[in-house]
């Protein structure tokens, strides 16, 4: 792994308090508050640490839908309190809090399901560039590394693979953009075989561009507006690795009343579907008319 991958991997092994309680930490970063993802992430962590061997072997995740409530602060630990909803034969279904001095932050609901035969059809992957082609994040964001500032220079966990341009570097005025855009990503090393770790980064991935495919017909480059995740749905389809090359396909139906709406398909590099995510965001700025 590499030292970023091995540092998310760390805050993502929660430690265990009591039966049904965990607590998590967030990496050392210059955040102003706990990223999305993260959050997600380890609560999908602690809810499948009560499901079965606990690694996600013999009754992955099949879906989960979450809330975020208030802005977690990076800074202090997070109490993960996890509520065993439902034991049944084919489907278990956990609650999580995600709880800071005394308040919830976050909520998860998730469900696991024991693997079986059925119906099998899926939406074809598009044709894109192989990631190998196209330029790492560090090449294509180096023009716009003044604005980005220390988050230019901060090590990534995940290595991320623009097809095309990249969201929210150029205004409207001079790049009008639909509301769609696609990347390659995989973690940035590699992992052990370990169902539950895969899928839990995969969730922390998910959170990294999809509110950006909003912003894209209104031309808001990084230095304006801001956005905020509100809820946060996935569902997982078929078996998939996180190390390996997943291309995240993303698009926005509808934006209105400072809330906006990205919906993303996740696509193994065979052009298996893997997962299907959909997210609101709060979306607010100051320019007239946008």
């Amino acid at each position: 792994m590499t030292e970023a991958l091995d540092e998310l991997v760390h805050v993502l092994d929660l430690e265990s308090l009591e039966v049904d309680f965990f607590r998590g930490f967030s990496p050392p970063e210059q955040r102003l508050r706990v990223f999305g993802g993260q959050v997600a992430a380890q609560a999908l962590v602690a809810a499948g640490r009560t499901v079965g061997d606990g690694a996600g072997g013999d009754r992955p995740v099949n879906s989960l839908h979450a809330y975020f409530l208030r802005p977690g602060d990076p800074k202090i630990p997070i109490l993960y309190q996890v509520d065993r909803i439902r034991d049944g034969k084919s489907f278990t279904t956990r609650r999580v809090a995600a709880i800071q001095r005394g308040e919830a932050i976050f909520h998860l609901s998730a469900s696991f399901h024991v693997p079986e035969t059925g119906v099998n059809h899926q939406e074809r992957m598009p044709d894109v560039p192989d990631p190998e082609t196209l330029p790492t994040w560090g090449e294509v964001m180096a023009p716009h590394a003044d604005m980005l500032g220390e988050w230019y220079t901060r090590p990534r966990p995940i290595d991320v693979r623009y097809v095309g341009e990249p969201a929210r570097t150029s205004p409207a005025e001079s790049n009008p953009r639909p509301p769609s855009h696609q990347v390659w990503l995989r973690a940035d090393g590699k992992l052990p075989a370990d169902a539950l770790l895969h899928a839990c980064m995969v969730a922390y991935a998910s959170d990294m561009t999809l509110l950006d495919t909003i912003m894209l017909p209104h031309g808001l480059i990084w230095t304006e507006g801001t956005q905020a995740s509100l809820d946060h749905a996935m569902w997982f389809h078929r078996p998939f690795r996180a190390d390996e090359w997943l291309l995240y396909e993303q698009r926005s139906p509808t934006a209105s009343g400072a809330r906006g709406l990205a919906t993303g398909t996740i696509f193994t590099r065979d052009g298996t579907l893997a997962a299907s995510v959909v997210q609101e965001g709060l979306l607010r700025t100051q320019r007239a008319g946008r």
